[in-house]
Parts: C-alpha cells; structure tokens; sequence
C-alpha cells in the first residue's frame, strides 16, 4: 500500500492518508476477489501524513479483520521503533544482497529482537549476481530501465560488482547449482532473515535459482564469499553473519 499513480502509470506518490489506504485496500480486495488479505505493507514512507498515521491506518485494517497480517518496506530502524510503540510491525521488506549489504547492520537485528520477520527483496542486485550480466548488456540498457542510471550498474562499481559475480562462478560449479542460487542462500543464512523475494520472466529463470529452496552454503563458502568481498571491494555493510 502507499503507492498512488496516474492513470497512465506515471508518477508515483507516496501517500499514506487514512482515506487512499483505505480505497487501495478496497481496490485490492475487490480485484482479487477476495475478502481478506494475507499481508499488507506499507512500501515507503509517506510523503504526506506522519508514520503514526499510516500505521495506525494499517493496525485498523487489521483488527477489522480485512487484513491478517501489516507490515512496513523500506523503513529504517528509527522508523521502526516509532511504529513498533503504536503496534507490532510484524514483517519488514527491505533490499539486501551481497551488494547491498547495509541492512545487516542494523536492521536485521533490530527485526531478529523484536520477531518481525524480514522478507528482503533484491536478493540477486536485479540481475548482477546471477552470471548472466556484463558491461555490454548494461551500455545497451534501455532509457526506460531503472537499471541505466543506478550507481550500481555504472562506472567503477559496476566493474566491482561484476568482479564478485565471477568470483561466485566456482562456488556454484563446486556445487553443482546457478550463481543465482548462491545469491540467494547467502542472503537466507543471515539470521533474522525470513525469505527473499524472487522475480523471474520466464520458468527458466525459474529453473536458475530454485535449489534455493533447499540449498545451504557452509562455513567455508561463507568465508570464500566474504573474501571474494574484500578482495573486489564490491558494495556496503558486513560480508558475513
């Protein structure tokens, strides 16, 4: 919830009144089909009404039984602590991969005291852990891909980023599974980490990272992984749990 766009799409707002939740929640409902949903998040804080607000918006729609579970995405820990005193935040969606790795720092723990479980999205850096990316492909992106002007995938870092990916290449051949499943149990060993969101455009993909269903890294993979991180350079925020 807290995303409103145009009617062509296009710029979103970050709005978090009583009123627009509310009507987005109908929305859902309605176009789903259904009379309660699962989880409801609040993506981003808003632009227009306090934290309070919003959240107390969400704990309504909750004890109104449309809703079975709230949540929050993208909101830091001081963030966290203000809703936590008006009601339980009860799943937090933030980005984390071994590129992005400043979640660990503080919020991770923060969820792991405070039993909120962290659903992270990201978990492959949008493609530049799977293997499958490389300068050529990120000079031809599309002007409409969010992916053109992100740090990431620009200049120095983007040749970091790459470096850590081919460093992943035998770690994954070791085990006989995709580079993309090694992104994805990296970010599932950390403790206080929940699931991670995947996305994928065809059931091949699909096929790329499934073994992270079952799969574990050891200690030395986790130690080979924090090193191939220092070594490269890539990224923000603690290499290892």
């Amino acid at each position: 919830g807290g995303i409103v766009r145009d009617k062509d799409g296009k710029n979103p707002q970050r709005l978090g009144e009583r009123m627009h939740l509310r009507s987005e929640l109908e929305g859902s409902l309605k176009r789903l089909g259904v009379e309660v949903i699962d989880l409801y998040q609040m993506h981003w804080p808003s632009d227009d009404v306090p934290l309070e607000d919003y959240w107390a918006t969400l704990q309504e729609l909750k004890a109104e039984g449309k809703v079975r579970h709230v949540g929050l995405s993208n909101h830091g820990v001081e963030q966290l602590q203000r809703a936590e005193a008006i009601g339980h935040v009860e799943t937090l969606q933030p980005p984390f991969s071994m590129i992005r790795r400043d979640t660990a720092d503080d919020i991770l723990p923060w969820c792991h005291a405070h039993g909120t479980g962290v659903i992270c999205y990201s978990p492959m850096q949008a493609g530049l852990l799977t293997g499958g990316f490389s300068r050529e492909r990120a000079a031809v992106l599309p002007e409409n891909d969010w992916r053109k002007t992100s740090p990431e995938f620009m200049g120095e870092r983007l040749e970091r980023n790459l470096a850590l990916a081919d460093r992943l290449r035998p770690i994954a051949e070791a085990h006989g599974t995709s580079m993309s499943t090694i992104a994805l149990a990296w970010a599932l060993a950390w403790p206080g980490l929940t699931a991670t969101i995947v996305g994928a455009r065809s059931p091949a993909q699909v096929d790329g990272w499934i073994d992270a269903a079952t799969f574990e890294l050891g200690a030395d993979d986790m130690d080979a992984i924090a090193a191939a991180i220092a070594d490269t350079g890539a990224g923000q925020g603690p290499a290892k749990p």
